[in-house]
């Protein structure tokens, strides 16, 4: 999983994906696909597609947040993560292949 796949899957599911970098700094991508680290107030010295790779858990936020019915906010594992950022035909394409 990389970080063009997590900017892809919040624009198409409007998401932001937050998760802690090694740092202790915060990453957020936004519903726009944008990956920002609000905290940072400098030229990292980090790289986030590199901290992409040992983070394991993630924060997903619906950016379109209903004021009546507020969803809360859904901590999810790499694995489950990686499934929701796959190409849409990739997993189930393989299944009816072998039909």
């Amino acid at each position: 999983m990389k970080l063009a796949d997590l900017r892809k899957l919040s624009i198409r599911q409007n998401l932001k994906i937050r998760f802690q970098l090694s740092n202790g700094l915060e990453c957020v991508i936004t519903e726009h696909g944008v990956a920002q680290v609000p905290a940072l107030g400098r030229v990292p010295d980090f790289n986030l597609e590199q901290e992409l790779v040992s983070i394991s858990e993630f924060v997903l936020d619906s950016a379109a947040q209903e004021q009546k019915r507020p969803v809360a906010p859904r901590r999810i594992g790499r694995e489950e993560l990686a499934l929701m950022a796959a190409p849409a035909g990739s997993a189930a394409g393989s299944e009816h292949e072998e039909e």
